[in-house]
């Protein structure tokens, strides 16, 4: 489905504050769909922050959540905290955050509609109701939904003014030699193979931060926060200072003595403003048993 709008008194406004006055889309929404290339200007693919001009063609790409039956789902997963605005689980690795092309159900999204029933923010859209933020498939953790629109907009904006602090675990192949340090690199989707993405200097800004919190053998175990929140972003970013997460298929082989299928990274806490109280909350999320197996493993072998 392709939605054209052409441009005609809003001359010089950002295009995602412009889309998103003109549409029924929140400014996270619409930076979502520039990064993911659903949006162009007069034919070619643009940025957040580019200034529209009278006259301009705007064209969005977006599949009809309408296609997708979305229904609740009695499945299997970890409440972490939950009051009238909010609910924080545990995303189990392997599940999909909303439903997409070729993932119509199973997702996170019909786990908390079974949970939360009627009371999720509509913003995200038919197909992804109360959705502040996302973890890949294969990436465990912390995760938190919002279940009315004023907690969505609050929690948006603490996302992208860096105020919600998130902390990964990763288990990466080799050993690692700096204590700590900090990883810059732009990226974007990959001119080779759109399915992935790279470093590129013309990408956008992306910043992580590393610890290392034990070495073993022949990996290494770390703590990462991140600054921004670009897709793949710490698995892109460890793959391209030769460290790759051990299991990830993407950015590396995906071969590992333990045979574990998909990234060993976990999303360990979140910290961020109650967006209702103000209070600051601190949540954690317990390690996944597979991925604790493995380091019990590595530390009985030290």
């Amino acid at each position: 489905m392709e939605k054209k709008l052409i441009v005609e008194n809003e001359e010089n406004k950002r295009i995602d504050a412009y889309i998103s006055t003109v549409e029924q889309y929140s400014r996270t929404t619409v930076q979502r769909l520039i990064e993911e290339q659903k949006i162009t200007v007069n034919g070619n693919f643009t940025k957040p922050s580019y200034r529209v001009q009278k006259g301009d063609v705007v064209l969005i790409q977006q599949e009809p959540a309408k296609e997708i039956e979305l229904k609740a789902q009695n499945l299997p997963i970890e409440v972490i905290y939950e009051d009238n605005d909010i609910i924080v689980v545990n995303k189990p690795k392997g599940m999909v955050v909303h439903p997409a092309n070729g993932n119509p159900d199973g997702t996170l999204v019909n786990a908390i509609m079974a949970i939360c029933k009627d009371t999720l923010s509509g913003i995200g859209g038919e197909i992804r109701p109360g959705i502040v933020h996302r973890l890949d498939k294969n990436t465990s953790g912390a995760i938190i939904i919002a279940k009315n629109d004023k907690s969505h907009i609050n929690l948006s904006e603490q996302l992208k003014n860096h105020e919600i602090k998130k902390t990964y675990i990763a288990l990466v192949r080799g050993r690692v030699k700096e204590n700590q340090a900090t990883i810059n690199m732009p990226i974007a989707r990959s001119k080779k193979d759109r399915k992935k993405m790279a470093v590129d200097r013309n990408g956008k800004e992306a910043i992580t931060h590393f610890e290392v919190l034990k070495r073993y053998n022949d990996c290494t175990l770390l703590k990462i926060n991140i600054e921004t929140g670009r897709t793949h972003q710490i698995r892109v970013h460890l793959s391209q200072i030769g460290y790759p997460i051990i299991g990830d298929e993407v950015y590396s082989n995906g071969k590992n003595k333990w045979n574990v299928e998909g990234q060993c990274l976990h999303a360990k806490s979140l910290e961020f403003r109650h967006p209702t109280t103000g209070k600051k909350i601190h949540i954690e999320a317990e390690i996944p048993k597979y991925f604790q197996e493995i380091l019990d493993e590595l530390d009985n072998e030290i």
